[in-house]
């Protein structure tokens, strides 16, 4: 029974977590195309590498939420095909944090 309970514990607990992180980037999505839409209706000049840092911040914040539903998700069922999935997120989350921690630098020395 304690299984079965902890078990529900962690897949409620993944409910929440995977719909903090889906919410955090459908927020950056519309954010930024709210801010671009404003700008170009306004005529008024906006920064787009700024939208765009913005944006990519909030992906990478949202996938963390994602890799924390893996992990939960791996310790309830601990499968070949979950762990896949664990380092498929880790491994994204890992190549957009470089790529844009390498375009906040080359916006620094513009």
């Amino acid at each position: 029974m304690l299984s079965g309970l902890f078990n529900n514990f962690l897949l409620y607990f993944e409910w929440v977590f995977e719909a903090i992180g889906t919410t955090i980037i459908i927020y950056g999505g519309l954010r930024a195309t709210i801010q671009i839409l404003f700008s170009e209706a306004l005529k008024k000049p906006q920064n787009l590498a700024t939208i765009r840092k913005e944006l990519t911040n909030r992906i990478l914040f949202g996938l963390e939420f994602y890799i924390v539903v893996a992990i939960l998700g791996t310790l309830r069922n601990p499968t070949i095909q979950d762990l896949t999935v664990l380092g498929t997120i880790v491994l994204i989350r890992t190549v957009l944090g470089y790529f844009l921690s390498k375009e906040v630098k080359e916006y620094q020395f513009d």
